[in-house]
């Protein structure tokens, strides 16, 4: 049986990966149709990406662009339920421009037999888009970003699709 102990230990070792740069042994702690949401992503950023070889597109892309240093976690709920609820900041660096940012993460991570189920990632895509120079800069920056061999083919978004997602998530 996970504990919620055990639930912890397993999300701070997956920030650690991620901090490292060690994405595909992060996406091994995922289910096989693990889902990873963004319910308020940057400009060109998939809101959605479900199974490993979605997470992988989109993650490897975050590894090449972005250098993250994640805290301590403050968690917020973790129950027999297999939920966790966990706050915490990353010290950020846009590789591509060099600017740097710090964004704090609010994220709802549900778990099943202690893989990730679903990975809901809150957090803010201004920040992002500033350390690029601005949402024109981001919206310029961002077909170099998504052309490199690393980053998968994923859909972009819109300004028309964020605007819809933040409807239906606030209804």
């Amino acid at each position: 049986m996970t504990t919620p102990q055990d639930l912890k230990e397993v999300f701070k070792h997956g920030l650690d990966l991620l901090s490292e740069g060690r994405i595909e042994e992060w996406i091994d702690g995922f289910t096989e149709d693990g889902i990873l949401e963004f319910p308020y992503p940057a400009w060109g950023v998939p809101s959605r990406m479900q199974g490993r070889e979605a997470l992988l597109a989109q993650m490897t892309m975050f590894r090449d662009q972005l250098k993250v240093v994640f805290s301590e976690p403050e968690f917020s709920t973790v129950n027999e339920d297999d939920l966790v609820i966990a706050a915490y900041t990353g010290e950020c660096t846009l590789l591509a421009t060099g600017g740097q940012y710090c964004q704090t993460y609010l994220s709802v991570v549900r778990f099943e037999q202690n893989r990730i189920a679903l990975y809901r990632d809150f957090w803010d895509p201004w920040l992002l888009m500033q350390a690029a120079g601005g949402e024109l800069a981001w919206k310029q920056i961002l077909p170099t970003l998504a052309s490199k061999p690393t980053a998968g083919k994923q859909a972009s978004r819109t300004p028309q699709d964020t605007r819809t997602s933040h409807r239906r998530a606030t209804r």
